[in-house]
């Protein structure tokens, strides 16, 4: 039995899934008519109360048409210091859009209102670039999962709006937020001008992220979707298999945050352990005790066919997700109790 806690990304679809998609009625969605691909860009655009949406292969390209739609060479975006739009996007922002990355000291990933204020550069003084989006991650994945009040979003757009400023928000594990939150999504889409949303993480799809927004921005998006090398041809198999996953997976959600407070609850009470990052959905970050090597760490729970991943800085990370099944929890349990770490 092989248990994988790397990330939420190592799921694989269900007997269900891949008859749903099996069973898809398929076009060819570069011309727009692959019925399947519609269907599911409705019914995403729907739950957040925006106007449309547009399927991609990645939640990086979506993010990165995003950037793109909202800012032009030269100007500058402000976003957290472990934002995925900055560290795990390829240096997209610089590539494709030709943008730096005002970086703020968040906390777990999240920032407020006032700093996203005290960043933004004076549109008059031309030796520094312009300001023109704001960038936020819910949850964070650096963060370990945490989730902003939405209070702090209304602030935020509060901002943007003072100063003629776009803002984004990275949704990949969004859904978990609004299991952990129980917000409203349809909030979202009256605070944000674009938000990419992912079906590969929890949602346990194969592929797929869609970027939401007004009807007049993702028409725009099409073209930069193009542009980047995105458009694709009867991809409705995939995009039912996000159908399949918005309708079946997301109240199970809540498994995966349950699961993995109690691992961060045992953790915390282990004696090798240092420290256990405050666990608000399905990512726990933790620490060993300074001395310990995490290498030989992560190589003794190999050997008991349990794998995580390293952060760097002496962080450890552990993921759970709908492949990440109970008898699994249990054993992964009994092993960290039993295991001797010196």
């Amino acid at each position: 039995m092989e248990i994988n806690l790397v990330s939420d990304t190592v799921t694989k679809p269900s007997e269900e899934m891949l008859r749903y998609m099996f069973n898809a009625k398929v076009g060819d969605d570069v011309y727009k008519q692959d019925p399947t691909v519609i269907e599911l860009e409705s019914k995403v655009a729907t739950m957040f109360g925006m106007e449309a949406a547009l399927f991609f292969p990645s939640g990086t390209m979506a993010n990165q048409t995003a950037i793109k739609l909202h800012t032009q060479p030269g100007e500058q975006l402000i976003a957290d210091k472990w934002a995925h739009v900055y560290n795990y996007e390829g240096g997209g922002a610089s590539f494709n859009s030709g943008v730096s990355c005002c970086l703020l000291d968040g906390n777990r990933g999240m920032i407020t209102a006032e700093q996203v204020a005290g960043a933004i550069n004076d549109p008059e003084f031309y030796h520094s670039p312009l300001t023109s989006l704001v960038c936020v991650e819910n949850t964070t994945n650096k963060g370990g999962g945490a989730c902003y009040d939405f209070e702090e979003f209304k602030r935020i757009k509060k901002v943007c709006d003072a100063h003629n400023l776009k803002f984004h928000l990275d949704g990949a594990r969004i859904w978990n937020a609004l299991v952990a939150t129980n917000d409203n999504p349809e909030e979202y889409g009256r605070v944000f001008d674009t938000i990419s949303v992912c079906l590969s993480k929890g949602l346990g799809a194969p592929i797929g992220s869609l970027l939401v927004s007004d009807a007049k921005t993702i028409h725009r998006a099409l073209r930069i979707r193009k542009i980047l090398g995105g458009g694709m041809r009867q991809v409705g198999y995939l995009a039912a298999a996000g159908i399949y996953a918005l309708d079946n997976n997301i109240i199970r959600l809540a498994d995966d945050h349950r699961r993995a407070k109690e691992l961060g609850d045992l953790l915390s009470r282990l004696p090798w352990i240092i420290r256990v990052e405050p666990v608000e959905t399905n990512i726990l970050i933790f620490s060993l005790k300074e001395g310990l090597d995490e290498n030989l760490f992560i190589e003794k729970l190999k050997e008991r066919n349990i794998h995580i991943s390293s952060m760097g800085h002496g962080k450890l990370r552990m993921v759970t997700h709908l492949d990440y099944r109970e008898v699994m929890h249990s054993y992964v349990l009994e092993t960290f109790e039993r295991i001797v770490v010196k």
